[in-house]
């Protein structure tokens, strides 16, 4: 089986105040989603049982991963492992794209988001 996706502007929904979420693609094992930010946006400090590998197409943001700080800059990239503790500021607005495994069953198009 397989699943494609063509880019729109559709489809995108926010659950964080300046950040939109949009889920791409998704199999039994992982998950593609696209997210844009708003500078000035905050990611509040969480975790989550799914690792979480992204890569930053434009803008910058710092990621706070435990103790650890991370100044993002387009083209950079992280993989954040599951139950870790994060949170991302966001510097500039920005685009990022970030792969989630196992699925993140509420990221999944036919659940309901909250705004």
């Amino acid at each position: 089986m397989a699943m494609f996706y063509r880019k729109n502007g559709e489809g995108y929904h926010s659950r964080i105040r300046g950040i939109d979420q949009k889920t791409l693609v998704y199999g039994e094992r992982t998950l593609l989603t696209e997210f844009r930010l708003k500078e000035g946006s905050v990611i509040p400090r969480h975790s989550h049982p799914n690792e979480q590998t992204g890569y930053l197409i434009s803008g910058r943001m710092i990621f706070t991963v435990g103790d650890e700080q991370f100044d993002a800059r387009a083209g950079d990239s992280w993989c954040i492992a599951a139950g870790v503790e994060h949170s991302a500021d966001v510097m500039a607005d920005s685009v990022a794209v970030e792969v989630f495994s196992p699925v993140r069953e509420d990221y999944l198009p036919d659940k309901k988001f909250v705004a």
